[in-house]
This record gives structure tokens, sequence and C-alpha cells, in this order.
């Protein structure tokens, strides 16, 4: 009896060691990116100037894993990697045709993963470049996780993702700029978040500076994003200030049409994870914020991906665009892809410089 004892000792001691040991390799391996500037790549024959219509795209590609059966156990799912390499690839490609047969001037492209054990190490830039041939190109790097042993039965891993821009007209140059996130736990969870600032040069000397966001959503609450989206907006004000023509786009992680619930029906399950944007964000800012609806035949632009995609999913709209004063809106909608790629529809505007 005494021997037993001393051996579920030793075991449970070897298991209470190794969990140390992990938890102290995922503190010490935790670390920010930080601001940086970022290589611009390709070579962009088009141009940007005053009075000319543009077309730009934002779409959250759910880094090519959540298909329209596909569920993330971070929202209620079973699953945290894509369901095999060749439906990922499949998938991506896909992905890749839809964002090519919108032509537009502009994309902006979220969750994008480089090397990620959720995506099976794919370099899903492989798929999106290649795609949208001919237009410049910058990478802004936003995860960069040590490994996760969460869930047990299909651990996270580690994750290297981020947010990929193409313009048709030639980028001068690019930087990513770190946001701020929560310091609790929910921090190793979250990404590094950050957005990339991208300048584009107009012929009268101005310039377009075109921002790709990600803000957080598993957060204790809301304010954090709204911390993030401020940060952004006071750069915008500056860039305004000073001549430049000011665009941003991407996931906002918020409830961008204040009640989703009144265009696309209350959901068979209550959550909290994206809120309104609180009023007077906006107060004091040259920057508004286009919120992509067709009031007649309306289109949310996300699904909670806590199981396959049905009928009486919450669903709602947190993908849109942020545009200073001197940028002229014409038209913002959702693009209905039914959801078969990614948890996220993309969304259009057409705009003019001012």
């Amino acid at each position: 009896m005494k021997k037993a004892l001393k051996i579920i000792a030793l075991v449970l001691g070897v298991i209470l060691l190794i969990a140390a040991g992990y938890l102290a390799y995922v503190f010490i391996s935790y670390h920010r990116i930080g601001d940086q500037p970022i290589d611009v790549s390709g070579e962009a024959a088009g141009t940007i100037g005053t009075g000319t219509e543009y077309k730009i795209v934002s779409y959250n590609i759910g880094f090519g894993a959540y298909e329209d059966d596909f569920g993330f156990f971070m929202d209620g799912g079973d699953r945290a990697w894509a369901w095999s390499k060749e439906r990922l690839d499949l998938n991506l490609k896909n992905i890749a045709k839809l964002l090519a047969e919108q032509n537009a001037d502009l994309y902006l492209v979220q969750e994008v993963d480089i090397d990620s054990t959720r995506s099976y190490h794919f370099d899903e830039r492989e798929y999106l470049i290649p795609a949208l041939g001919g237009m410049s190109y910058t990478f802004a790097q936003n995860y960069d996780s040590p490994f996760l042993f969460y869930p047990i039965t299909q651990p996270h891993g580690s994750a290297k993702s981020g947010l990929l821009t193409f313009s048709t007209a030639a980028i001068r140059s690019a930087e990513r700029v770190e946001l701020p996130i929560e310091s609790g736990l929910t921090k190793f969870l979250d990404l590094d978040r950050c957005y990339s600032k991208n300048r584009i040069p107009l012929s009268d000397g101005k310039e377009l500076v075109l921002y790709n966001l990600h803000l957080s959503a598993y957060t204790s609450d809301g304010t954090i994003a709204t911390e993030q989206l401020k940060l952004l907006l006071n750069d915008m004000q500056k860039e305004y200030e000073a001549g430049n023509y000011c665009i941003a786009g991407g996931d906002f992680n918020k409830d961008l049409l204040g009640d989703s619930s009144k265009y696309f029906g209350k959901s068979d399950k209550e959550y909290t994870w994206a809120q309104p944007i609180p009023e007077g964000t906006f107060d004091g800012f040259n920057v508004r914020l286009i919120a992509p609806i067709d009031e007649k035949d309306p289109v949310a632009s996300c699904r909670n991906a806590d199981g396959p995609y049905h009928p009486g999913q919450y669903k709602l709209t947190v993908d849109g665009f942020m545009v200073t004063d001197n940028v002229d809106v014409i038209e913002a909608d959702v693009i209905d892809a039914a959801f078969r790629y990614s948890d996220h529809n993309p969304v259009e505007m057409r705009f003019k410089l001012n």
C-alpha cells in the first residue's frame, strides 16, 4: 500500500512539475511585437487621385478554417484547427478567388496565418498575393503566441498571423502601430493587437493613409476595444489636419449597427462580446463610421462560430470602415458569401477623395 501511494505521489509530482514548467514557458515566452516599420512589396502600376471613384474591400478570412460547418472553441464550438490540410487548401483557394472577383482597388484582409498549428503551418499569403497580382502589399503581424495546450483534445498550439493590405497604387511606406490590450490572463488568448498604416502618395503631394485593423474581441468587457478605437481616431485626426485623406477598415469586433438584431433577428443564444460603439466616441474628430448595410435586403458581416452555420445563429455586422471628412462615401455594403469560407462576409465601400 505504501509503495502504491509513493508511486501515486511521484506521478502527481511529475504532473505538477510539468504543469509548472509549461506555465513558466508561456509567461516567459510572452512578448509584444511593438511599433515598427513594415516592408512594402509588389510593383503596383495604378494611381490614386481626387474626383475618381474607387472600391475598397475588407475581409476577415478566419485563418481559412471557418467554413460554414466550422465551430471555433473560443466561440463555443469544438474545433481549434481547420478540418484538414486538404479542406484548408481548397477553402483558401476559394477565398482568393472571391477576393479577386471583387476587382477592388484596395483590399484589407485580416487573420492571415503564416505559420500556425491551427492552419497546418500554411503560409496563407501564398494564396492571396498571386490572386491579387500586380498590386503593392504589406503584412503586419499581430499574433505570435507560444504553444497553447488548450483545448486538451486538440491544442490550439502556436500561431503567427497578421493583416495583409493590397493597393493597385504604389504604397510609399508602411508601419505597424501597437494597440493596448488587457493586462490579465486574457492577454494570452488575445492577439497582439495592432493596426497597419499604409501611405499612398497622390499626384498633388498629399497622401491617402490606409489603415487595416482587427480590434479585440476576447476581453472582460468592451472598454479595451474602445481605447484601441480612440488611439486610431487620434491618429486619423492628425493626418486629416495635415491635409491627408484617411480610410480605416477591418474587423472592429463591435456591433457597428448599434443593434444588429433589428436587421437579422434575435439569436437562439445570448452573447455580449460585440457591444455597440459608445455614444460620443467620434465627438471632436473629423472622422465618421461607415457601417455597411442594405436596409431593403440586409446581410450580416459576421456569425458567432459556436457551431455550423444555421438560421438562428447570432449574426451581426462588425466589419466596416471609418473615413475622414474629405472622403466622399458613395456606397457601402456587405458582400453575401453566405459564410461559406469564413465566419465573416466581406464588406465593400465605393468612395471618392474630395
